[in-house]
C-alpha cells in the first residue's frame, strides 16, 4: 500500500511539472485564442502589405494629422520588423504626438533589452532604438529632448546634434568626392534641422535652466550657432531678439524681431489672401509656407512686438 501511495504521488508530481514546471504562466483559453488571432493577423498583414506600403500609409495619416490611424499602420509594420529603427523612431513620434509620453519613452529610452508589454502598442519592446543604433538617426534624440526637461533634455538634443553634424560632414565629403550631381536632391539631414536643434537648447537655457551658472552665455552661444546654420530661421531670430531684450539691448533686439517677422509674415498674409479669394496657390507660392513658425512661436512674437511697441508691421 505504501508503495502504491508513493507511486500515485510521483504521478501527480509529474503531471504538475508537465503543466507548470517550466515556470511559465499558463494562458487561459481566451488568452490563447487572442494570441492565435493576433499571430494570424500579423501573418495576414505581412502577406497582404509590405513594410514600405505600411509606412507609406503611416506617413499619409500623419500628414493628415490622423495619428490614431497612423499608430495602427505603424504598429503593423513593427509587427513584421520589430527591430526596424525607422519604424521605432516613427512610432515614438506618433506616441509623443498622441500625448502618450510613457509609451514614447519605452520605445526610445536607452534602457537596454526589456519586456515591456503595452496593450495599446500590442507588442513587446525587445531593444530600444537608441541601443540598436546610437550613432544613427537623430530624430529619436530630438523627441526625447522634447519629452524631458532641464539638463537631461540638453543632453539628448546635444547627442542628436552630434549625429546630425556627422551626417552633414559625410554628405559634404561625398559631394566633394562624387560631385553634386550624384547627390540626392533631398539630403537626410539639412542645415535647417541643425538650426532648429540649437534653438531647442537655447530655449532650455532661457527658461528651465535660466538660474544655472553660465546659462546666459550658453543660451547666446546656442542662438548664434542656430543662426550660423540658418540665418533666416525665424525662431532663431526671435530667440536672439528675446535674449537681447533680456540683457537690455532693446534696439538690437527690435532689429532681430523685425527680421524674424519679415521672414514669414508676408507669406502668411499671402496665403490668407489666396484663401479669401478662393484661389488655389501654385506650388511655387507654397514653398515659403515652410518657414512659417509654429503657433506658439507666433504668440511669443506678438508679445515681443507689444513689448517693443511695434504695433504696425
Amino acid at each position: 500500500m505504501g508503495g502504491q501511495a508513493k507511486a500515485r504521488k510521483k504521478s501527480k508530481s509529474k503531471k504538475k511539472d508537465s503543466r507548470g514546471g517550466s515556470g511559465q504562466t499558463l494562458l487561459s483559453p481566451q488568452e490563447k485564442m487572442k494570441a492565435k488571432m493576433q499571430e494570424k493577423a500579423k501573418k495576414k498583414t505581412a502577406e497582404k502589405y509590405t513594410v514600405d506600403q505600411l509606412l507609406e500609409k503611416t506617413e499619409e495619416c500623419m500628414d493628415n494629422f490622423d495619428f490614431p490611424m497612423a499608430k495602427m499602420f505603424c504598429q503593423r509594420a513593427l509587427d513584421i520588423e520589430p527591430t526596424n529603427l525607422t519604424i521605432l523612431d516613427m512610432l515614438g513620434n506618433i506616441c509623443a504626438e498622441l500625448g502618450d509620453m510613457d509609451k514614447a519613452k519605452q520605445i526610445s529610452l536607452p534602457v537596454g533589452r526589456c519586456d515591456v508589454v503595452a496593450e495599446t502598442l500590442k507588442y513587446s519592446v525587445q531593444v530600444d532604438a537608441v541601443e540598436l543604433s546610437p550613432e544613427e538617426g537623430h530624430s529619436k534624440y530630438m523627441y526625447l529632448g522634447q519629452i524631458h526637461t532641464g539638463m537631461e533634455a540638453v543632453q539628448y538634443f546635444s547627442k542628436g546634434l552630434e549625429v546630425m553634424l556627422n551626417v552633414i560632414d559625410k554628405q559634404t565629403q561625398e559631394a566633394s568626392d562624387m560631385g553634386a550631381a550624384a547627390m540626392p536632391s533631398e539630403p537626410s539631414v539639412a542645415v535647417k534641422d541643425v538650426s532648429v536643434a540649437f534653438c531647442s537648447i537655447a530655449e532650455i537655457f532661457f527658461t528651465d535652466l535660466c538660474m544655472e551658472e553660465g546659462a546666459a552665455e550658453r543660451c547666446k552661444e546656442a542662438i548664434e550657432k542656430a543662426l550660423h546654420y540658418d540665418q533666416h530661421n525665424p525662431e532663431a531670430l526671435q530667440l536672439m531678439a528675446s535674449y537681447l531684450f533680456s540683457v537690455e539691448k532693446s534696439e538690437e533686439g527690435r532689429d532681430y524681431l523685425i527680421k524674424s517677422v519679415s521672414s514669414w509674415l508676408p507669406s502668411l498674409q499671402k496665403k490668407e489672401e489666396s484663401l479669401a479669394s478662393a484661389e488655389q496657390p501654385d506650388e511655387e507660392e507654397e514653398l515659403p509656407q515652410m518657414i512659417i513658425p509654429p503657433y506658439e512661436s507666433r504668440i511669443t512674437t506678438a508679445k515681443l512686438l507689444i513689448e517693443a511697441e511695434e504695433f504696425e508691421v
